[in-house]
């Protein structure tokens, strides 16, 4: 984490920031968030990252931050950039992260809370033996072969209905059906292609989980009605994204585009935010193998739902007619994708960098899959709630279609392991009601309710300024993690 002089900042409302351009950046930066969670943001030093990547080429309104942000690579976790390929825009991999594609998927049951809370030991067992958790995890489905590799990175979500994962109707229900079209396996590593092989339907580690939970409170009646949502009522959560796989090829890349920034005269102020324009030979490499990793997380987490449904059905022994497992919607927060956007009156065609960020709303000319507005799904801490939300055409107006991905950290790892040594999570979170198991204590200590913001402010920031609503509030009861 670097340190230079404070970031000056001036109110634009209660609850948005504005950083001035000045020197080399160049547009204004901007922050969404109420004066304590900004507070927490100046103690840890997410402004600097917002100011520099508004010096990026082609940068177009704001270089902007959701207020789940933290210290990130290059750019901040909770950080939005548009750049415009037509006015030499750049796409830098830091904008995108090192788990390209990770993402949250929500599926409603028929089950209600009475139905599963005499059984929840059960059936996080259950979890647990049927989806691997930890680094390095494997072994859920059949070692993919290389033409069952391209096959996968080719067409993500739809290669796992396929063999049976899930039903075909689930594919209108994620974030662009769960294939982005372009992703070239000729872009992607062997070692890439290696790592990828044997870890799809696996959750990994981190602050990836398989949640049970419970819907605690609905705000939006009308929202809840349309996504199949009611109080008391058992739902699925699953968070992780495309592991090994793209992991090694932000890992490639990146080292690619700090030779590129020298080729292209690239001024940069660090060179974590390493780029290429959008429209060169290393900028399309780019776009093509992310969109490989970002179609292998949606086959990932497609996987996992289906190795869940048979989790739950063995765990409560019930019958899969009585479970009705029926997804809600799949989001990605690690992504950049080129999307139409008014900018000044104007259509534009921008390549939308969200790290730590979710989409809110259809891009201008898609098809919208629901007609209150698009799912977001943001989770909390395994201690505290997730929510269900909804995005606003205002979202298209400020954040390029863009809201918050989750609670944001406030101490990192090693700071959280050692604030928890000594005491027995699991048991502490069991006299919550919360049955957790993990592969190891460490995991715990890393993702306990301390180390994150509290996800109610940060949802309710974004209700505030008008770019998402609180749809419900859903309470985890059950947790497996790597």
């Amino acid at each position: 984490m670097k340190s230079g002089p404070p970031i000056k900042l001036e109110r634009v409302k209660d609850w948005l920031w504005e950083i001035p351009k000045t020197g080399k950046m160049r547009v204004p930066g901007r922050i969404y968030a109420t004066k304590p969670l900004l507070e927490q943001l100046r103690s840890e030093g997410g402004l600097e990252q917002v100011a520099n990547v508004a010096h990026l080429p082609g940068i177009v309104g704001y270089s902007l931050a959701m207020p789940d942000i933290h210290w990130g690579y290059g750019f901040p976790i909770g950080g939005v950039a548009a750049t415009d390929p037509a006015a030499g825009g750049v796409i830098s991999p830091g904008g995108v992260g090192y788990d390209i594609n990770c993402g949250v998927r929500l599926a409603t049951t028929q089950l209600q809370l009475e139905d599963v809370q005499p059984k929840i030991q059960k059936l996080v067992a259950s979890m647990f033996r049927h989806i691997p958790c930890g680094v390095g995890s494997h072994g859920a489905v059949k070692r993919a072969g290389h033409q069952e590799m391209l096959d996968l990175i080719k067409n993500g979500a739809r290669w796992a209905v396929k063999r049976g994962y899930g039903k075909s109707d689930d594919l209108n229900f994620i974030e662009d059906g769960g294939s982005l079209p372009g992703a070239d396996p000729d872009r992607v590593s062997q070692r890439a292609m290696d790592r990828g092989s044997e870890q799809v339907g696996t959750l990994g580690s981190g602050n990836h989980f398989a949640e049970i939970e419970v819907v605690e409170e609905i705000y939006h009646p009308e929202a809840a009605r349309e996504f199949g949502i009611r109080e008391g009522q058992i739902t699925l959560m699953i968070h992780t994204g495309s592991r090994g796989f793209g992991y090694q090829i932000c890992d490639d890349y990146l080292k690619l585009m700090g030779r590129a920034i020298r080729r292209y005269n690239i001024e940069i102020p660090d060179r974590q935010l390493a780029c290429a324009p959008v429209e060169s030979e290393e900028g399309r490499g780019y776009l093509a193998a992310m969109f490989a990793a970002a179609n292998y997380a949606w086959a990932n987490r497609q996987t996992i739902m289906h190795l869940a449904e048979k989790a739950f059905l063995e765990g409560l022994s019930c019958h899969p007619r009585d479970l009705g497992l029926s997804l809600v919607y799949d989001v990605c927060h690690n992504i950049a994708k080129l999307e139409n956007h008014q900018v000044g009156g104007k259509t534009r065609r921008l390549c939308v960098h969200r790290k730590g960020a979710t989409r809110a709303f259809w891009p201008q000319g898609t098809r919208p899959g629901r007609s209150v507005g698009q799912p977001i799904i943001i989770p909390g801490d395994m201690g505290s709630c997730s929510y269900l939300a909804v995005g606003t055409p205002k979202s298209l107006e400020e954040t390029f279609g863009s809201t918050a991905h989750g609670a944001g950290r406030v101490m990192s790892r090693t700071q959280a392991v050692k604030t928890f040594a000594g005491r027995d999570l699991a048991a502490e979170l069991s006299e919550e009601g919360i049955t957790v198991m993990a592969q190891g204590r460490r995991t715990l200590a890393e993702e306990m309710r301390g180390a994150y913001k509290n996800v109610a402010d940060v949802v309710d920031t974004m209700e505030l300024a008008g770019i998402s609503l609180k749809v419900a509030r859903l309470r985890p009861i059950g947790v497996i993690k790597g």
